[in-house]
C-alpha cells in the first residue's frame, strides 16, 4: 500500500511538473492564435476596402458622369447658367443666429 501511495505521489508530482512547464507556452500559443485570427480578419477587411477604393479610382479616371458628380458634390462647381442654392437644416440655421 505504501508503494502504491508513493507511485501515485510521483505520478501526481510529475503531472504537476509537466503542467508548470508547458502551461505558459500553451497559453501563449492560444493568445497567438487569437491574435492571428484577428489580424487575418483585419487583412480581409482591408483587402475588401482596397478593392472598393481601386474600383472608385477606376471610375474617377474613366467615368465622366462620376467625375461630374464628384466635382458638383464635393467642390460645389455648377454649369454655366445654373444657379446654386444652399439649403440649411433647421439645426444649422438656429446656430447661425446665436
Amino acid at each position: 500500500m505504501l508503494s502504491t501511495l508513493r507511485k501515485s505521489l510521483w505520478l501526481f508530482s510529475f503531472a504537476v511538473l509537466l503542467l508548470i512547464i508547458f502551461l505558459p507556452g500553451y497559453i501563449k500559443l492560444q493568445e497567438s492564435r487569437v491574435k492571428n485570427r484577428q489580424l487575418e480578419d483585419k487583412f480581409r477587411q482591408l483587402a475588401i476596402e482596397n478593392s472598393l477604393l481601386q474600383e472608385e479610382l477606376r471610375r474617377i479616371h474613366e467615368d465622366p458622369l462620376y467625375q461630374e458628380k464628384i466635382v458638383r458634390d464635393k467642390m460645389g462647381v455648377v454649369r454655366k447658367g445654373e444657379i446654386p442654392i444652399k439649403i440649411f437644416s433647421e439645426k444649422k440655421q438656429e446656430n447661425r443666429f446665436w
